[in-house]
């Protein structure tokens, strides 16, 4: 595992298709949770040591996999994902905490839902222990191979509407660190100048399809 904030750590990569890397990542705030997921458990016994974690969140359908029950057993954690999925993610460990509305939950994560990518896609947002903000997007919004930023839109599972009006509402938030869980790129986790944000959402917003940019 790696340090890559002083209060976020992450997971080794997994690859689960080609060109296409995964990370999973430990926030230790209020207390301990885990962002996305990991495909194996060779991370378990750093986790243990780094103090484990009580929850456990996912952004959207993609993410789950036959480990989350593994996670669940060894940690005796909770998993919070969207409700919209309950029936795709629960064919692998039934949702405790099932997430449909914005609000801020007791560990100090700020739920938002951005569907689009896929029917319940959600980011979350927390504030770091130096006080920054990070974003955890998923698959919604990343860098791409190229360095632009980039919807998740895939043609043919995506709505491209739902997806654009949820990259709108993410320009009301204002991160300084924007850490999604699949990418193309070198790495997942990104330390943004907070004014440039809209841009960003601007560009990511271009490269969908023309009917749903206005």
């Amino acid at each position: 595992m790696r340090r890559v904030l002083p209060d976020l750590w992450e997971t080794r990569a997994d690859a689960p298709f080609p060109g296409l890397t995964t990370h999973a990542y430990l926030w230790i705030g209020n207390t301990n949770v885990l962002f996305y997921s990991t495909a194996g458990d060779a991370d378990f016994a750093e986790l243990e040591r780094l103090g484990g974690f009580t929850d456990q969140y996912l952004s959207h359908q993609d993410e789950a996999g036959p480990m989350l029950s593994n996670i669940a057993e060894r940690f005796g954690s909770r998993l919070h994902a969207p409700a919209a999925e309950v029936d795709e993610i629960g064919r692998f460990t039934p949702i405790d905490v099932p997430l449909d509305e914005r609000h801020v939950d007791g560990n100090g994560v700020e739920v938002l839902p951005t569907p689009g990518h896929t029917v319940g896609s959600t980011c979350y947002l927390v504030r770091g222990v130096d006080g920054g903000r990070y974003l955890f997007t998923g698959d919604t919004l990343f860098v791409g191979s190229g360095g632009a930023w980039t919807a998740g839109y895939i043609d043919g599972y995506s709505d491209a509407s739902a997806l654009a009006e949820s990259l709108r509402f993410l320009q009301t938030v204002t991160p300084d660190v924007v850490v999604s869980s699949a990418f193309p790129s070198e790495s997942g986790v990104h330390r943004i100048d907070p004014q440039a944000w809209p841009a960003h959402l601007e560009q990511a917003l271009a490269g969908l399809p023309t009917s749903t940019r206005s």
